[in-house]
Parts: structure tokens; C-alpha cells; sequence
């Protein structure tokens, strides 16, 4: 058992063996980062967020997150938003925040949004082959409807908003009350509300989304990720009395093939 795999269990976040809902193992291989720099980078992103490039033991991963989180929340699944934030940088978040949009509307009849809110590090307009223009930041200063900076990307019923332009002098709004009445615009536009937050450990947005959202799914990057950084950030997010929806485990290898390991 790895000292990350151990770190979960011990701070009640919900993977495997730590007796509450919530936590996945997803076992990506671990050599794509969620980065925009780069032509080759691009590529490797954008296949990486493709389900139907996940091997099989990685997409049951996600979709028993998409089930823990939306489906089984019956009473509260319609407008449900979630933000997805790392412990630390460079962790798969985005990776993780798309492809779990992108199942989860494979899953449902609603329609689903995906929101872009990482000002520091954004990824997913390159990754849909979108643009970043004409995006959150910008709807942040207009009163425009919420609508009109949604795209649709994937399927009949996946929409992007993008981080949008003027990135720098936004980062304020994230933690105002502009950004808590746009989130519930887009809670009365869509049914389910996936955010992409700016990493917990650097960054204080997360927690701020986190408050004007329905809770929040953490993601750590196996054998990365410290059990004292998780720890402080799990405490914070209770102080701040932000609801913790559960955890994954991103990037966790294995070091026998997948299908005798399942057997044992």
C-alpha cells in the first residue's frame, strides 16, 4: 500500500478502505500534465480527455465517481455543482474535471457544463479546440446571460465555459460575490455544474468556489501529493465549512498488469 494510498484512509476522504463513499483510484499513467504549453503537450492533453481513450480499469474509475457524486444524489441531482480541485499543481485535475463531465453526460439526459475557473493554469478551451475569449472572466464583468458564454463541445448535452480574457485583473472576482451569482446562473441554466478550480496548496479560489458550489471532490496525484499538505487542506476546507463530496487518487500505476491485480 502506498503512503498516498494510506494518507486517504487516514484523512477520511473516501478512497477505497477508508469506509465512506466518494474516493476512486484512477489509475492514469501518469505522464500527461494538464498544460497548455506546448503543440506536442496540446496533442497529448486533448487525447488524454477523450473517454473513449481511457482504458477500461480508468473510466469504471470515473464513472463510480460520476455515480458517488451526481447520480446517487438523487434528491439534490438536479443544478448540482461541484468543484474539482487539486492539493497541488500539475496533479490531472483538468484531466480528471473533463473526462468526468464527459461521462457524466453520456449518463444523463440533462445537460451538463463544464467551467474552466483555473486563471493560473488554463486548459480546457485548448483541449476542446475552443478559445479562451468570451468566457467566465468576461461574464463576470457584464450582465449578459450566462448562456451566451457557454458552448457546446461534446455530444448533444456537454457545454464549456472557458476561463475567457483579461485573466490577471479577474482573479479577484473569484472569491466576490459576482462569481457566487453567476454560479447560480449557471445552476439555473444546467443541470449539473462541474468547476475546474486553481490547486488548494497555492491557491486561495478553490476554497472560495467551493463555499458558493454544492461541496467539492479533491484530486491528489499518487506518490506526489503530501499527507501533511492534505491534511491542512482537508482542515481547511471543513473550518471554511466547505462540503467535501470525496477524493481520487490520480496517476496511481501498478506494478503488475491490471487484470491479475484485480484478482488478487
Amino acid at each position: 500500500m502506498s503512503r498516498n494510498f494510506e494518507l486517504l484512509q487516514q484523512a477520511g476522504l473516501g478512497l477505497p478502505g477508508s469506509g465512506r463513499p466518494g474516493g476512486v483510484e484512477i489509475p492514469f499513467g501518469g505522464n500527461v500534465h494538464a498544460s497548455t504549453r506546448g503543440k506536442g503537450k496540446d496533442r497529448a492533453f486533448v487525447a488524454s480527455l477523450r473517454p473513449a481513450d481511457l482504458d477500461r480499469a480508468a473510466r469504471e474509475e470515473i464513472l463510480r465517481l460520476v455515480q458517488s457524486v451526481f447520480l446517487l444524489q438523487r434528491e439534490r441531482a438536479s443544478g448540482r455543482v461541484v468543484v474539482f480541485a487539486a492539493v497541488d499543481s500539475r496533479s490531472g485535475c483538468s484531466r480528471v474535471c473533463s473526462q468526468t463531465a464527459q461521462i457524466l453526460a453520456e449518463c444523463v439526459p440533462g445537460s451538463v457544463c463544464l467551467v474552466d475557473a483555473n486563471f493560473r493554469e488554463p486548459a480546457l478551451a485548448t483541449a476542446f479546440g475552443s478559445t479562451n475569449h468570451h468566457g467566465l472572466s468576461d461574464a463576470l464583468n457584464t450582465s449578459e446571460p450566462i448562456r451566451e458564454y457557454a458552448r457546446k463541445v461534446h455530444g448533444e448535452n456537454l457545454w464549456l465555459v472557458s476561463c475567457g480574457s483579461g485573466l490577471d485583473r479577474s482573479i479577484g472576482f473569484l472569491h466576490s460575490d459576482l462569481v457566487k451569482k453567476r454560479i447560480s446562473d449557471l445552476r439555473a441554466e444546467f443541470d449539473y455544474v462541474l468547476i475546474d478550480a486553481p490547486p488548494l496548496n497555492a491557491y486561495s479560489e478553490g476554497v472560495a468556489l467551493g463555499q458558493f458550489a454544492d461541496g467539492l471532490v479533491l484530486v491528489l496525484e499518487a506518490n506526489s501529493t503530501r499527507r501533511d499538505a492534505t491534511a491542512r487542506i482537508a482542515e481547511r476546507l471543513q473550518a471554511m465549512q466547505v462540503n467535501l463530496l470525496g477524493a481520487v487518487l490520480n496517476k496511481r500505476t501498478f506494478p503488475i498488469p491490471d487484470l491479475l491485480y484485480r484478482r488478487l
